[in-house]
């Protein structure tokens, strides 16, 4: 199973210097690397992990129109695991188990039945983090299947999701001591159509009660400056800022 691992430190290097045995891909999902995060290549979606927290920074991957209706592989059979070759510390099933909390997939299973190997993948525990059971098969899910329909609709779309860690005012689950995060985010980029593109942010908190998405938004520069991250950042300078500084809720069909 197929993680490639890149050392925070090597991979800043071949970030700037672009040498390297293992190619570090440009594409439009994937957030400045951080240094102090190890990277993740899986087959369906990059992760920068956050070793110290044992979860994912960030989950980032393109969905397509033609992945979103495949229908080569379903869940059955599929169980939450540790990534033996990913050379970083998880979580394990145990942690959650009686935790109160469910083992919330940052890259949804659904978003890749078109490959086997893919959606196994996501039930990683590097793709994984301690979620509300009624937020994760709640509002949501209802977002996951949103961002569906934005695939079919448009093509193509651009996803980055995580954790909100915040303060963890939920406490640590488990003997491997994993952060409960506050909230999840999820960031979508589309191109629309005229050459440009459009982006909508949500922040969903990690409780029960209904969450409407469209009630949950904000620009992805708003989302940036709460997670101290730098989203779609291959974008060309001059659309980036335009780009993420607004959310034209009509493209959305909010």
């Amino acid at each position: 199973m197929r993680s490639h691992f890149i050392a925070p430190g090597l991979l800043l290097m071949m970030l700037l210097t672009g040498c390297g045995s293992v190619p570090v891909p440009v594409s439009l999902e994937l957030p400045a690397f951080d240094a102090d995060h190890a990277v993740l290549y899986y087959t369906g979606f990059t992760v920068g992990y956050d070793s110290d927290n044992k979860l994912p920074a960030w989950v980032a991957y393109e969905l397509t129109e033609d992945e979103v209706l495949a229908d080569a592989t379903d869940r059955d059979g599929k169980s939450f695991k540790v990534d033996r070759n990913a050379g970083v510390p998880q979580a394990e099933d145990s942690d959650y188990r009686k935790s109160g909390w469910s083992r919330g997939h940052m890259a949804p299973a659904a978003d890749f039945k078109w490959s086997d190997q893919a959606m196994t993948e996501t039930f990683l525990f590097t793709n994984c983090c301690p979620q509300l059971d009624k937020l994760n098969g709640g509002s949501w899910s209802k977002l996951e299947n949103r961002v569906r329909e934005w695939a079919k609709e448009m093509g193509s779309v651009y996803v980055v999701t995580g954790p909100v860690v915040g303060e963890h005012e939920n406490g640590y689950i488990g003997l491997n001591h994993i952060p409960v995060p506050d909230a999840f985010f999820k960031a979508v980029l589309a191109a629309d159509g005229t050459g440009g593109y459009q982006s909508v942010a949500f922040v969903m908190h990690n409780i029960g009660t209904s969450q409407p998405y469209p009630d949950c938004t904000m620009t992805v520069n708003e989302l940036e400056s709460l997670l101290g991250m730098d989203l779609f950042h291959t974008l060309p300078d001059q659309l980036e800022d335009k780009v993420e500084n607004r959310i034209d809720r009509a493209f959305w069909g909010m």
